[in-house]
């Protein structure tokens, strides 16, 4: 998920793990904790000249469950070797500190394993990833109360008991909420697959995926033989149908599938993708796995790059900015949006 939910979600480990002992510096750590498997994507841009191979390096073996013994391990050792000196000698031990930074660390890519994104968890073993799409990787109504809790719980001292209340109050609505998203997951797959026999579409497979900062809004993607068929429902809607059906062609011939690249590129997006050829030569690779930014156009997919011929490779540029028509500003766009999510 989005780095403040990381960060909130790692401090509450290093609150649990030695709240008593050290009292806020505990929650700071936790959120330091937090943050390090993301740290892949600064290293996969030093470690690899071609940007696809730095892409795909994110959410992998940083976000596994052997890097988080492993880092637990090491920085346990060094922050303990650290910390654990003159007045502070004696006062924690190198067993707490590993227990630390394992709960930060760790949550972090299960955590990740909710979104449509995924992650490695089993690496190097096997390249599964795992996702279960059922929460948005960016979700106020899980990180806001989550948030509050920690907020509350750091003005009262260390052996405070109610720093104990507002960690568990903390850490139950969270979870009830993530409850919440998973039950709704399967519901809104009963809605979406009711739709489909409605709309008569003979479907390979689908997805659904819950819109950014919002469990409400949801979008599915049917995969056909030659296209995709989007669309949409909201929780509001006053009839369980999804709605706003558009139909998006694959394109997947306009590069070899035996490319290499393109075979990693199409395995991260599991397979849900579609290429557009540009005048200059280049490719326009789209992610369909997430919802259309203006609910519903594929050309303005949240997650689509430029891709291009780099020696005998595919490389690719940072991220395109979704596509809109030349008189449509992004508030206009928020504002259907939000228009959408409220229900029709």
């Amino acid at each position: 998920m989005d780095s403040l939910t990381q960060v909130v979600l790692g401090a509450a480990c290093g609150e649990a793990a030695m709240g008593k002992k050290i009292g806020n510096k505990a929650l700071l750590f936790g959120a330091l904790g937090g943050t390090i498997p993301d740290l892949d994507v600064f290293i996969g841009n030093w470690l690899y000249g071609n940007k696809i191979d730095a892409f795909l390096f994110h959410r992998g073996f940083m976000h596994s469950i052997l890097f988080s013994i492993l880092a637990a391990f090491l920085l346990g050792w060094l922050v303990h070797k650290m910390y654990d000196r003159g007045k502070r000698n004696g006062t924690t031990t190198r067993k707490e500190w590993t227990w630390l930074f394992f709960l930060s660390i760790f949550t972090h890519p299960l955590l990740d394993c909710f979104t449509g994104y995924g992650t490695q968890l089993f690496l190097p073993f096997m390249d599964y990833r795992v996702a279960f799409s059922n929460i948005s990787v960016a979700d106020p109504a899980y990180t806001l109360p989550f948030l509050i809790c920690l907020i509350v719980l750091m003005f009262f001292k260390r052996r405070n008991p109610k720093r104990k209340f507002w960690l568990k109050l903390g850490l139950g609505i969270s979870s009830v909420y993530m409850l919440f998203t998973i039950v709704n997951k399967f519901y809104i797959n009963s809605v979406f697959e009711k739709s489909m026999a409605e709309q008569g579409i003979e479907y390979k497979r689908y997805n659904t995926e819950a819109s950014i900062l919002n469990n409400i809004l949801w979008y599915g993607i049917a995969e056909t033989e030659t296209d995709y068929h989007v669309a949409y429902y909201s929780l509001f809607d006053t009839k369980d149908v999804f709605t706003d059906w558009k139909t998006i062609p694959k394109n997947h011939d306009l590069i070899s599938k035996s490319n290499s690249d393109l075979a990693s590129l199409a395995w991260f997006s599991n397979y849900y993708y579609n290429l557009e050829k540009q005048e200059d030569g280049t490719y326009t690779y789209s992610d369909l796995r997430y919802p259309s930014i203006d609910t519903g156009n594929g050309n303005s997919a949240v997650f689509s790059f430029t891709i291009y011929e780099d020696g005998n490779r595919l490389n690719m540029n940072t991220m395109r900015r979704p596509r809109f028509d030349n008189d449509t500003t992004i508030w206009d766009v928020l504002k259907i949006f939000w228009e959408r999510v409220k229900g029709k």
